[in-house]
């Protein structure tokens, strides 16, 4: 039986692709009743306001609550969680020593979606000890696996990777905006810029997907003296490259600051 306790939207997306996948043996623990009875009727799944009941009845709990909230959840589970459980927390920032500090359990994994789960595209970060078999594992990669891909990375990678992949589609959708602005000030409307761009967006994505490297795609979209290779005249301006760095940068900072404030 697999637990979440927080029935927000991540939490939603992971029970959409469980249950995609054939996996209905879930149980969500949520304090709002309109959430409870919409998790109900839209998944056919079970729910409580009780996180201890919800831990008594699972073998995976997945701690899908805000940071701010995750010393309270965890002072109310300590007692009922035990060694048979696995402990998945997608609480971001919050280290694994402090679940560590609170629960009876060393089965405790980090896992770092972003948005895109919610159209099952999601890339998954999980940091994870060494120790843990992976028997006990690869139940959790298959949770995440049923959103989009995983990979494993050292804890130490987690600001970086809030940084790059969960903060990446906000940078994406934000360079999305200023194109579309772009494309309205020089003539287009609002509706056309939208439309032309975004599509472009997806088709890219879409070669990318196909297995084509980026570098390949602008080598084929670039003629010598041609428009492409024009407008990227422009763009490899090194201070192109310097502000990418300090955005990056800037919230990676934020992510060590948000982490520090968990321990």
């Amino acid at each position: 039986m697999i637990g979440f306790i927080g029935g927000g939207n991540m939490a939603e997306a992971l029970i959409r692709g469980l249950i995609k996948e054939g996996k209905k043996n879930i149980l969500v623990s949520e304090v709002l009743d309109e959430r409870r009875r919409y998790l109900e009727k839209c998944y056919g799944i079970r729910t409580t306001s009780s996180n201890k009941e919800l831990v008594s009845q699972t073998e995976i709990i997945i701690l899908a609550v805000k940071p701010q909230n995750i010393k309270e959840v965890l002072e109310e589970i300590k007692d009922t969680v035990t060694d048979k459980h696995t402990v998945v927390s997608i609480a971001a920032g919050i280290p694994i020593n402090l679940i560590k500090n609170y629960l009876k359990t060393d089965k405790i994994i980090r896992a770092m979606p972003n948005l895109a789960a919610i159209v099952g595209e999601s890339m998954t970060v999980l940091a994870l000890c060494d120790c843990l078999e992976m028997k006990i594992v690869a139940p959790v990669r298959d949770i995440f696996m049923s959103v989009g891909k995983v990979i494993t990375l050292p804890e130490s990678y987690m600001n970086l990777v809030t940084a790059f992949s969960g903060s990446g589609p906000g940078f994406f959708c934000f360079i999305l905006e200023k194109f579309i602005e772009v494309a309205t000030q020089m003539g287009f409307t609002e509706d056309i810029a939208s439309e032309l761009l975004i599509q472009t967006f997806i088709g890219t994505a879409k070669l990318l997907d196909s297995g084509l490297p980026p570098e390949k795609i602008r080598q084929k979209v670039t003629s010598p003296g041609g428009t492409t290779e024009a407008g990227l005249k422009i763009l490899s301006d090194d201070k192109f490259k310097e502000l990418l760095h300090r955005t990056v940068s800037k919230a990676t900072e934020r992510a060590k600051e948000l982490s520090s404030q968990g321990d």
